[in-house]
């Protein structure tokens, strides 16, 4: 028997492949939690990609009755029960294999086939052929996948670009929201949402008029962004990943239902609420896991000390970038139901956009800064720190042209580095802080800059990018999935994990660049 996992806030449906969803972390038992506290796997995920080889619930019995032996060995048990997971194998440079060349031919590395999976597993199956990142990311992961479907399609790969979008849409359908990834543990949250931004891309690859189907699955993802919202009130001002401000305007922020240990992070987050009481706990693992929806995961951009990771407040923080990303949703909803003659479900988002674009010059616009940041609204404040979120009303065209100047400004003056823009200035040991720099950033920061006619500045952020890619493909034969774009002569670091190289959205905004100016 296999256990159904039911995301209690959008009802969820069985995929057509799978009776029901396998969650080690519950049908393991105590099994779960000695393994990862353990450390048997030095990356926690790699336990909950393993698939176990007979029932599980046979095996947390068998456990139960070994486990106090005088020679049990832990390990051992593991790996008789358990096969491990096969990460992606990406080819080194081959002699005399052009930088784009290599790029290109990557794709057929990162690519997985369709498949039913045995119920006894944490993958999801999806429909259609799919690109992973590279490393210890062997699913689809949700925003990588549209950065990568930019180098996709300068490769003119828009068959491949439709698949990927097939399956978010599947995923739609039948579990009501994108989740981080395909995997049962990333069931309680998504990730930025970019599904709309994906069925741009792929009206401007192929044609709107193919484009148009996905109109009620990005209408649909749109509605779990937005659920609670009728229920807000000044007396309630937050559900889910709404929150009122003021009396009227509604924003989002990154939230998750779930309160326990991530399952593919468990010792992690368990070690660091150790100490805490239970309802400290139970915030703790909420923001952990609203930390790790916003892809950010992690960065002193969601701690209220920035000093200590234990005060992490993701759920109280309304992101700038979020709300600009439904923006853009909005947008796209109102264009294409105006195109489909719907004008009344036109107009709806036409005026859903227009108070949204309003809220984000007011709410967001940091003065003291000149830059755009995160809003606390638990305390009716301003973040101080400016982060390459500040990017994100530029790339949606929010922000007016004095704002764009002020901001653009901001970013040159302290995120600007030799290797391309740095996500903030504070060095805290966490990956998405300084000292590195991740490649959607950097496409986010090029293409704002370029929005509000700053070409220069943008070219100049691009053939900086583009050379510390190509200096550490020299050196490895490999795309890294973040880069120090501070020191270029060291490495990334920095988070839960190593870093990973593959590397499928580092590919794709490479492409991208490449695609506009081939003198890079």
């Amino acid at each position: 028997m296999v256990l159904l996992f039911l995301y209690s806030c959008q009802p969820a449906k069985e995929t057509p492949q799978q009776e029901g969803f396998y969650q080690p972390w519950q049908s393991l038992g105590p099994l779960f939690h000695d393994v990862q506290m353990a450390g048997v796997f030095p990356d926690s995920k790699t336990f909950v990609d393993c698939t176990p080889k007979s029932n599980p619930y046979e095996i947390a019995e068998k456990y139960e009755e070994v486990k106090n032996n005088p020679d049990f060995d832990l390990e051992a048990f593991v790996k008789a029960n358990f096969e491990e997971p096969v990460s992606p194998e990406v080819k080194n440079i081959e002699e005399n294999e052009f930088f784009q060349e290599h790029l290109d031919n990557m794709w057929v590395d990162l690519t997985r086939e369709a498949s039913d999976t045995s119920a006894i597993s944490t993958l999801i199956s999806l429909p259609g052929q799919y690109v992973v990142p590279g490393g210890r990311f062997r699913e689809i992961y949700y925003w990588d996948s549209y950065f990568t479907m930019i180098g996709l399609g300068v490769s003119g790969r828009t068959d491949l670009v439709e698949l990927m979008v097939d399956n978010f849409a599947y995923l739609i359908d039948t579990v009501g929201f994108i989740p981080n990834g395909n995997r049962t543990y990333y069931l309680g949250r998504s990730q930025p949402p970019y599904f709309a931004q994906m069925v741009n891309l792929y009206a401007q690859l192929a044609s709107l008029d193919k484009a148009v189907r996905y109109l009620p699955m990005i209408e649909k993802e749109y509605n779990f962004w937005m659920q609670g919202a009728d229920q807000l009130t000044p007396s309630n001002v937050a559900v889910n990943r709404t929150i009122l401000v003021g009396d009227s305007l509604v924003l989002n922020r990154y939230y998750d239902l779930l309160d326990f240990p991530r399952p593919e992070s468990h010792k992690e987050d368990y070690e660091l609420a150790e100490e805490l009481s239970t309802e400290e706990k139970s915030t703790l693992y909420r923001n952990l896991r609203a930390g790790a929806e916003s892809g950010w995961d992690y960065s002193t951009r969601w701690f209220k000390d920035k000093e200590d990771f234990a005060t992490i407040r993701t759920t109280e923080i309304l992101p700038v970038d979020l709300n600009c990303l439904l923006h853009g949703v909005e947008v796209i909803l109102n264009r294409m139901y105006a195109h489909e003659g719907s004008m009344d479900k036109a107009d709806e988002y036409a005026a859903k956009a227009a108070d949204r674009l309003s809220a984000i010059q007011q709410v967001f616009w940091n003065e003291e800064k000149g830059a755009f940041t995160d809003y606390v609204w638990t305390e009716d404040i301003l973040e101080d720190q400016v982060t390459m979120a500040a990017a994100y009303p530029l790339y949606f065209n929010t922000a007016t042209d004095e704002q764009a100047a002020r901001t653009i400004s901001y970013i040159k003056s302290n995120l600007l580095q030799p290797g391309g823009l740095v996500t903030t200035s504070i060095e805290s040991g966490q990956q998405w802080d300084f000292p590195n720099g991740w490649a959607p950033l950097q496409w986010i920061g090029i293409k704002g800059m370029e929005h509000y006619g700053e070409g220069d500045l943008a070219a100049d952020v691009a053939a900086r990018w583009l050379q510390v890619n190509k200096k550490v493909y020299r050196n490895t034969g490999k795309m890294m999935e973040k880069y120090n774009v501070s020191d270029t002569t060291l490495n990334a670091g920095g988070g839960e994990y190593p870093t990973q190289d593959g590397f499928g959205w580092t590919n794709g905004v490479a492409l991208g660049l490449l695609s506009e100016n081939p003198v890079y």
